[in-house]
């Protein structure tokens, strides 16, 4: 894969941008969470809100590698390559149906 992306030097340089910053965004979103852990806000148990901000920042560090494959499949659509963006959207189908059935397996919506 490597030498096809070599055929896209702008997509290597918007995903490193994305994943860069939003691994910057997640890690500030999870060290929030601490400090609202620490701080223990009046009105809920003492690390509820840290906890949920701290699940919202994970959450945006699970979510990164799918951001990854749907831009990979915008800018292969755009380019009109279709041998990639084919794979980009058979893997962004297989993230799909994995959320979805483990959610299903799971007894209903997380939460």
């Amino acid at each position: 894969m490597t030498a096809g992306l070599a055929r896209h030097p702008a997509l290597e340089k918007l995903l490193a941008r994305v994943l860069l910053q939003g691994t910057w965004i997640a890690s500030a979103v999870v060290a929030a969470g601490l400090l609202l852990a620490f701080i223990r806000p009046s009105g809920l148990p003492p690390a509820l809100a840290g906890m949920r901000v701290m699940t919202a920042g994970i959450a945006l560090f699970i979510m990164l590698p799918v951001l990854r494959v749907l831009l990979m499949l915008i800018v292969f659509v755009r380019e009109r390559d279709n041998r990639f963006a084919a794979i980009a959207a058979l893997v962004l189908a297989i993230i799909i149906l994995g959320t979805v059935l483990g959610i299903r397996m799971a007894g209903g919506a997380p939460g």
